[in-house]
């Protein structure tokens, strides 16, 4: 497994893996019904705009998180079913939370499945993520995370 910053070439194969995660996963048709193209996403990534990293096993990419470099928000960490529970998320989350710590945030958040049953319910309070009490307008809660 290598962990690296994730470039805009990356997109089209991060696009794939997306639409192929076992929970929430979002089709191309999905993400572009939200104003997200492949070309936006490799933009923002290039503008410095969506921080993220990827992480490759032979060359390909098996998982990926995004933050917003603006807001504080983690606005993606997606990765494909057959390589969970090997630590790669919780590596993937921990890069992308230090980007976003060094670009000045105290504070970070994202949108996660109220539902218990849900992997990324235990996951993220796990990690010492917290309620807000809130949600958004998908329905996911909000979740925060403060840094020291």
């Amino acid at each position: 497994m290598k962990y690296r910053p994730a470039q805009p070439e990356d997109v089209k194969e991060c696009v794939v893996v997306r639409g192929k995660t076992r929970q929430n996963p979002a089709s191309e048709e999905l993400l572009r019904s939200m104003g997200i193209t492949s070309k936006s996403w490799a933009e923002n990534i290039r503008s410095g705009a969506l921080p993220g990293y990827v992480c490759t096993v032979d060359g390909k990419i098996v998982g990926f998180c995004f933050g917003d470099r603006e807001t504080g928000e983690i606005v993606v960490l997606a990765m494909l079913p057959e390589f969970e529970n090997r630590g790669i998320g919780r590596e993937l989350l921990d890069r992308t939370v230090k980007e976003l710590s060094k670009l000045g945030h105290t504070r970070l958040f994202l949108g996660c499945s109220p539902d218990p049953e849900s992997r990324s319910y235990g996951f993220y309070r796990h990690l010492g993520w917290c309620s807000t009490d809130t949600f958004d307008q998908y329905g996911d809660e909000i979740l925060e995370l403060i840094l020291d």
